[in-house]
């Protein structure tokens, strides 16, 4: 199989190191996977980049749910992306829809000139756009870099047969990044029926977190209530896996 690049999807500084260690050459640094990956500090970018050798796209999304943005939540990203710019990622991750679900040009084009030279990586908010190839065709008149998609199904293996229809449509001018549900079992199917060059996937597994269990009734989420005596982060083994899948 050709050469395929491995973006992993990091939720902390431990995260990224171990992505390293199983073969990753590229990382997206976020905070909160469990919420489909949120915004993550900028002492945790630092980190990343003053003691690893990975490209670090990071993610600029202030809150869970959709992507129709308050003003207080676009000022807020606005100096977020600055910040991580200024501090040395390779790429910022976004996206911004209007309240019919299309994209908002204009907020996508403020965020694309603060990131200038670096990459700029439009999210799954690609999945629930109401007509996903000519949503494409105006990422790639925005002068986006890449796309990360499922395809508009819950997996990038379910989606594949659109995630094909993008890599043709974009014909080298946007990277296709194929995204959500990847694991050993599928990824290189999922190489082989759309014709991409790149995954993105997350390798987890919970640790015991033993801090909590004197009073385990206690819940600091909503009313999801996540465990409170494990946590998600990267499994080295988990990724390893997949990479040598390939």
């Amino acid at each position: 199989m050709k050469n395929i690049k491995i973006e992993i999807c990091a939720g902390s500084f431990e995260d990224a190191v171990l992505a390293e260690k199983a073969g990753a050459s590229r990382i997206e640094l976020n905070s909160s996977l469990f919420l489909g990956g949120l915004t993550p500090s900028l002492g945790t970018l630092k980190l990343v980049k003053k003691e690893t050798h990975l490209e670090v796209m990071t993610m600029v999304r202030p809150r869970a749910a959709g992507f129709f943005y308050s003003s207080y939540e676009y000022k807020t990203m606005l100096e977020d992306a600055k910040l991580f710019i200024d501090n040395g990622a390779d790429g910022i991750v976004f996206g911004f829809l209007k309240k019919d679900g299309t994209i908002d040009s204009k907020r996508c084009e403020a965020l694309i000139k603060i990131a200038g030279g670096a990459d700029k990586v439009f999210h799954r908010a690609i999945d629930v756009v109401p007509d996903p190839l000519k949503a494409l065709d105006e990422l790639i008149s925005l002068g986006f870099t890449r796309v990360l998609t499922s395809g508009q199904e819950p997996t990038a293996y379910e989606g594949a047969g659109l995630i094909a229809k993008m890599v043709k449509r974009a014909r080298g001018r946007i990277e296709i990044l194929p995204g959500g549900g990847i694991t050993e079992k599928n990824a290189s199917k999922i190489i082989k029926l759309t014709g991409v060059d790149q995954i993105h996937f997350a390798a987890l597994k919970r640790r015991e977190e033993p801090s909590t269990k004197a009073n385990p009734s206690i819940y600091y989420g909503g009313a999801l209530y996540p465990p409170e005596d494990s946590i998600e982060v990267a499994g080295l083994d988990e990724m390893t896996r997949v990479i040598k899948s390939l």
